[in-house]
């Protein structure tokens, strides 16, 4: 259990309301449908960092570890993205990013290029045999590791939901194609994964031992789980961004 990732919930939790009664007015059925999406991340979040599945990645699970991490990149910065009204947010990056080059240099990382490279870099790096095993051994380390994770999503999600019009997602088109690569990077993790004939990781190498269960089997399984959503949940999201797409063109052509 960790009381600070609740207590973070919390904080963001209250913000989003104190930002809408501040705004003031009714909240609509938009409004109240970005609601329900931010609390589902927030939710997500707190899932992935306490209870069961949280105690099984951190003592003998590898596969729990890979639902884990499944969570803070594919499900919670999503929601939070699509759950944040652009107000909202573009109050926010006001104050976060003052000036001029901060907002540069935000917009430059936000680039579709830029933004799955810094994702894809967070993701091998932090499954590698050496720094997985670090982060396992040290829990500021492995905060790093999950703060790295999530926060390298929350970038790499931004060309398609990002709700700000200080730093705009992509065109409907160019989402597209974007998404298109968007699951590559966690392809190519997991697969090396699924594929590896020894167990690649000392600590689970051990601690499932212990557990009763076959380490090998159990690195395979949670490349699997990895790999799966990896190419559904892009699908999905693509499917999503082309009935946008389509429901929009009607109103440009009234424009």
């Amino acid at each position: 259990m960790h009381p600070e990732t609740f207590a973070a919930a919390a904080l963001l939790a209250g913000a989003w309301v104190g930002a809408l009664l501040v705004r003031g007015g009714r909240p609509g059925p938009g409004v109240r449908a970005r609601g329900a999406l931010f609390a589902c991340g927030l939710l997500a979040g707190l899932a992935a960092l306490n209870g069961p599945l949280h105690d099984l990645a951190e003592t003998s699970h590898f596969s729990a570890h890979m639902v884990q991490h499944l969570l803070l990149t594919l499900v919670v910065p999503p929601c939070l993205l699509a759950g944040t009204p652009a107000w909202m947010m573009d109050a926010l990056l006001g104050r976060l990013l003052p000036g001029p080059r901060a907002r540069r240099l935000a917009r430059a990382a936000t680039r579709p290029v830029p933004a799955l490279m810094l994702h894809a870099a967070a993701l091998v790096a932090w499954h590698l045999p050496g720094p997985y095993d670090a982060a396992l051994g040290s829990h500021g380390w492995h905060v790093v590791a999950h703060v790295t994770l999530a926060g390298s999503a929350f970038v790499a999600w931004w060309p398609v939901l990002g709700p700000s019009r200080l730093l705009p997602p992509l065109p409907y088109a160019a989402q597209l194609l974007y998404l298109f690569a968007f699951g590559v990077p966690m392809t190519v993790v997991a697969a090396m994964i699924t594929a590896a004939d020894e167990v690649l990781y000392p600590f689970y190498a051990a601690a499932a031992s212990a557990a009763g269960l076959d380490p090998l089997a159990d690195q395979r399984l949670g490349g699997v789980v990895m790999w799966v959503p990896a190419g559904i949940v892009p699908l999905v999201a693509f499917t999503a961004v082309f009935f946008r797409w389509v429901a929009s063109e009607p109103e440009e052509a009234d424009g």
